[in-house]
């Protein structure tokens, strides 16, 4: 069972990516949470897996933090959640965001998440409560922190939008665009992707 592989990244998309190491190219499937952390290709990335292995096929599903793997794998547990949703969700909210959203019974914001509708989002709030969610969280202490202020975000932001191909400049305008809307709202990288993606489309 492969558990963490440390190798060259030699392609990445904002679903996947391809790691080699001791020269086997590895195929696996990230969340856009961890695809913001990348480094460039070329670069050395290590990531922490989880092997999912069926009759057919062996799929690897990768994460920059153990924290990111750990919550991961409490998703899987929820019924009616398999790990090509579970990725959706940790890809439409940061791990923090996500354990709070858990805490306090916030159904509106986990339904904002694609593919998580209100039955889903109530069985996820019911199941993971009492799986003490906010310990697995608090207990990694190896992990990079999140990003906490307002010109991390918009790095972080710019970097995943011009990934994406689109132009520098259009871009960080956007970004202050959006900003400059919100004011005071409380504003996290996955919404603030969102508004900007939104504006880009246009």
């Amino acid at each position: 069972m492969i558990a963490r592989i440390n190798g060259t990244l030699i392609q990445k998309t904002p679903t996947s990516l391809i790691l080699e190491a001791m020269g086997v190219g590895y195929e696996v499937f990230v969340p856009l949470t961890t695809f913001y952390e990348l480094p460039e290709v070329g670069e050395n990335v290590v990531l922490h897996i989880y092997t999912q292995v069926r009759a057919d096929a062996i799929t690897l599903f990768g994460f920059v933090s153990q924290r990111e793997k750990d919550i991961f794998q409490l998703l899987i547990t929820v019924n009616g959640i398999g790990p090509k949703l579970a990725m959706n969700i940790l890809s439409g909210t940061d791990p923090q965001e996500l354990i709070r959203s858990v805490t306090r019974g916030d159904l509106n914001r986990l339904v904002r998440i694609p593919g998580v509708g209100k039955k889903m989002a109530e069985r996820i709030i019911f199941d993971l409560r009492d799986k003490k969610i906010v310990e697995v969280f608090e207990a990694r202490t190896d992990d990079k922190p999140l990003a906490a202020d307002v010109q991390e975000m918009k790095d972080d932001a710019l970097s995943a939008l011009m990934n994406l191909g689109y132009k520098n400049q259009m871009v960080q305008d956007v970004l202050e665009r959006v900003f400059q809307e919100a004011q005071e709202q409380e504003m996290s990288l996955d919404i603030l992707l969102k508004k900007t993606l939104k504006i880009l489309a246009n």
